[in-house]
């Protein structure tokens, strides 16, 4: 009996020892202001097993630094400082990723279409992650077969991950990937059984489920559907995703369920409706940190709950948080929120969570304790401890979901003292979601869509000695011709 418990006690503590907390690392997240503002040293390299740095790209040849005053030695030497990390934790793992939503797809596609580019794609992954000193690479193709992409980025996907793997096994180096979670993306892109074979594990990007890209307010990553949900929203949400990635042959313990450190927001259209599902007039206002139009970092968030006057609530059937204050309305995750999904991880035998991602956790400590997030996916999956929710303010003492009185107002104006984006563009800065220059400056305006037509312009600075390249779409060394 006594050999069988010690046997019990170990297997728990392998089972724990392997789950995976994959964390993500937004580089440019150093370029933020005040208290928003990241350096490779607020990393706390403790509280993942798996750290990613993004974003590097490809050029058609070779793999391509984006931001090299960022990244390289002769500049703030952002990739040396990250791989340094594992002095303060050397059990962690670093990987650099590849692509993300700016970098498109069809450069993927066009680079996975023949067996002799995939080759030069693998090897020039490989050459890259040796130089720099990682311990592995994240593919972020997004999206096989969509964007641009072709039918045959299905079967191109498998093989280019093949090859990968191949290349990546002969110098015992790590290879991953970040994939659609929900089903009608996934279901596009996708040969889940066959990739699976050759990634050591999936990040599930499960987020970005609702946003105001929809005309009405919903969850951002819900972990569940409810009961009101129609047909096309009960499969936008993690459970319905981690499902559907299982049914298709992904192996549980390969499958990283994502969870975000951020929320989508939306104005609403009118004040006196603020549930789920409450009329949008579109993207919520600007964070002073994250500064974009539509997005709130869980730091910008918890500060502003902190400073009163944001109504919070917590729907048990979907396990997940949304405020609202006048027009505006967020749908986010908070500790309890994330706990759950830790828990539903766990219970369902996957490899782990991932973020996306840590800089946008509170990791100053400003609303309490520092990456109250990230410490509770750990308590759960690696120590397997109680959680506090001492930093979540819920108020479920509302009707939400209904109009107290009818509103014919036409003023959308926010009536809180967040910054705003600037209106319509009348000048042509912005031609497509992605930022713009600001002529006869050295700085730029992040555009965002408008459901008019037209886009929103927020400023952004460049920091100092640097000016936005066009081309390159980063804050780079002005060029001296």
């Amino acid at each position: 009996m006594r050999i069988l418990i010690v046997f019990s006690i170990i297997c728990l503590a392998a089972c724990a020892a392997e789950k995976k907390i994959v964390c993500y690392f937004g580089s440019w997240s150093v370029y933020r202001p005040g208290n928003g503002k990241f350096d490779i040293g607020d990393v706390d390299p403790t509280l993942c097993t798996h750290l990613i740095y993004t974003f590097v790209g490809w050029n058609g040849n070779d793999v391509k630094v984006l931001d090299p005053w960022n990244d390289l030695p002769n500049g703030l030497d952002g990739f040396g400082r990250f791989n340094a990390l594992r002095k303060k934790s050397p059990s962690i793992k670093t990987l650099v990723a590849i692509g993300g939503w700016n970098e498109g797809s069809l450069k993927y596609s066009k680079m996975a279409s023949n067996q002799k580019s995939r080759e030069r794609f693998a090897d020039r992954a490989v050459a890259f992650v040796k130089k720099w000193g990682f311990d592995g690479f994240d593919l972020d193709w997004e999206y096989p077969n969509q964007r641009g992409g072709s039918a045959k980025d299905v079967k191109n996907f498998v093989e280019l991950v093949k090859v990968l793997k191949q290349r990546f096994d002969k110098e015992g180096l790590i290879l991953s990937a970040a994939v659609a979670a929900a089903e009608s993306s996934a279901s596009k892109s996708y040969d889940i059984a066959e990739m699976s074979k050759y990634l050591d594990f999936i990040n599930l990007m499960a987020y970005d489920f609702h946003g105001a890209w929809e005309p009405t307010t919903g969850l951002n990553a819900p972990l569940h559907a409810a009961a009101s949900d129609s047909y096309e929203a009960r499969g936008l949400n993690s459970e319905a995703a981690v499902k559907y990635w299982l049914s298709k042959g992904a192996p549980r313990e390969k499958l990283i369920l994502g969870v975000p450190t951020y929320g989508h927001s939306f104005t609403l259209a009118n004040p006196r409706s603020y549930g789920i599902g409450a009329a949008s007039s579109g993207k919520g206002a600007a964070g002073p940190y994250t500064q974009q139009i539509g997005m709130l970092g869980y730091n910008e968030i918890c500060e502003m709950q902190k400073n009163g006057g944001w109504k919070v609530n917590y729907d048990e059937e979907r396990q997940a948080p949304w405020a609202h204050k006048d027009r505006q309305w967020i749908g986010f995750d908070n500790i309890k929120s994330i706990k759950a999904k830790a828990e539903f991880a766990k219970q369902l035998g996957l490899g782990g969570a991932m973020v996306w991602s840590i800089e946008t956790d509170d990791f100053r400590g400003i609303c309490g304790e520092k990456y109250p997030l990230l410490k509770t996916l750990k308590a759960v999956l690696l120590n397997g401890e109680e959680v506090s929710r001492d930093q979540d303010t819920v108020d479920n003492n509302e009707v939400p979901n209904e109009v107290d009185e009818p509103n014919n107002s036409d003023d959308s104006t926010p009536t809180d003292n967040k910054p705003r984006p600037l209106p319509l563009t009348t000048i042509g800065n912005c031609q497509a979601e992605e930022p713009a220059a600001l002529p006869g400056t050295c700085d730029f305006v992040m555009c965002s869509s408008n459901h008019r037509g037209g886009y929103y312009e927020t400023p952004m600075k460049c920091p100092k000695f640097l000016c936005f390249n066009p081309t390159a779409r980063i804050c780079d060394w002005p060029r001296r011709d």
